[in-house]
């Protein structure tokens, strides 16, 4: 760790800028092995290692597990800091770090199956649900392939959606099952052009059988409903899919950052090809870019941490976060991917061509923030529509997920 991050470190006012201030120091390590975890399709071991070290695996973790329960600010912070450097690191860090969090919603018998075991365990998540299960005394047996597993690859853990139906078809409930990784299979799925360092692969799971003490109902937690035993614990209380969806753009903040701050460093070096400027900085066009790109930057930056200040000012009155409130983080999503795409698009137009060299950090971003802005959870046309029925008092027909 460079002296200068070691300073900071000395002196944190609380612990969660200390979190912020580590994973900032990780920054050089993930940029040096940012190609290499890309062209393998998976986080570079040396960055998984270094976040665990950190204790940045650990951020959501209960304390009673010796985790750092913190808050979702703290969650948008680390992933931010992290994605400026590596954005496929970060998303993994960020959803191992929301798996994490929803372990904590489960019963405590669940928790120490995770954490109590191995308080350095890592679980990775998929919300998707299968069809094929069946009840039997004490838990239901699964099948079925869940796709998009971030952090799969690195995990202990697995929670995979399932969706139960009694004989005549009729649903019975939605769950998140909770399952040890050497339970199932990964299926190398994830050839993309973004995110690839994510290792976003595929999880198989076979007639496998899934206590109930490991099933999380879904919809119970949509209404903030959960059945831990630890309600003293305000950092489990904060709104489900609210919680699920605004983790999801940290890395698009560190994206937007890294963007703005490379294209601003190269500007005095570079002119703008067929005409007089011999330095971008002398044109007033290429000024207004950049003004114009901060400003959706900016946006993007107030929208997520207004959502994470809802949540977690909710969670701590003990409060359940209303449903036009639940909706509203929904359009904040959208609001960020939209700002961050727009502000990297004006970005690379005003870089130039030269942004689409492999060698160019410039492109990497691009492709990463525009394939993480096209996840379902956080997709602009679906969190605006929600937002809008629900400011409307129009009943919502698009998504059970608020």
């Amino acid at each position: 760790m460079k002296a200068e991050s070691q300073a900071v470190l000395q002196q944190p006012e609380s612990i969660e800028q200390e979190l912020v201030a580590r994973a900032r120091a990780l920054g050089p390590l993930l940029a040096k092995n940012a190609q290499k975890s890309e062209q393998d399709r998976r986080a570079h071991e040396e960055n998984i290692n270094a976040i665990r070290e950190a204790g940045l695996f650990r951020l959501m973790v209960p304390k009673r597990f010796g985790g750092h329960q913190a808050s979702i600010k703290s969650h948008l912070e680390v992933t931010a800091a992290l994605a400026e450097s590596c954005a496929g690191t970060a998303w993994v860090t960020a959803l191992t770090n929301v798996c994490a969090w929803f372990v904590g919603l489960y019963p405590r018998r669940a928790q120490e199956d995770v954490f109590g075991a191995n308080p350095d365990a890592r679980v990775a998540g998929v919300f998707t649900p299968s069809n094929d299960c069946r009840r039997v005394e004490g838990g239901l047996v699964i099948s079925g392939k869940w796709y998009w597993s971030s952090g799969s690859l690195h995990a202990d853990w697995v929670t995979v959606g399932v969706m139960e139906h009694d004989a005549n078809g009729a649903f019975v409930g939605h769950y998140l099952a909770l399952i040890p990784k050497s339970d199932v299979t990964i299926e190398d799925t994830w050839y993309t052009v973004g995110m690839r360092a994510s290792g976003s692969n595929c999880v198989v799971a076979k007639d496998l059988f899934v206590p109930d003490h490991r099933l999380l109902d879904v919809g119970a937690a949509v209404n903030s409903d959960y059945p831990t035993e630890f309600k003293d614990e305000a950092e489990y209380r904060g709104a489900f899919v609210p919680v699920a969806a605004i983790v999801l753009v940290g890395a698009q903040l560190g994206l937007g950052r890294a963007a703005l701050k490379y294209v601003i460093e190269k500007a005095p070096q570079r002119s703008i090809a067929y005409t007089s400027f011999e330095k971008q900085t002398s044109s007033v066009m290429f000024q207004a870019q950049i003004a114009e790109a901060s400003q959706k930057i900016d946006t993007a930056h107030l929208h997520a941490f207004r959502a994470a200040a809802d949540i977690d000012n909710a969670a701590q009155r003990g409060e359940k976060l209303g449903y036009m409130t639940r909706a509203r983080v929904r359009a904040d999503a959208a609001v960020v991917v939209n700002s961050i795409t727009e502000a990297i698009n004006i970005l690379i137009s005003a870089h130039g061509a030269g942004t689409f060299a492999e060698a160019s950090p410039l492109q990497r971003i691009w492709r990463d923030s525009n394939t993480a802005a096209r996840h379902a959870v956080v997709m602009p046309a679906v969190g605006i529509e929600v937002y809008g029925k629900a400011l409307l008092g129009v009943e919502n027909t698009v998504t059970p997920l608020v």
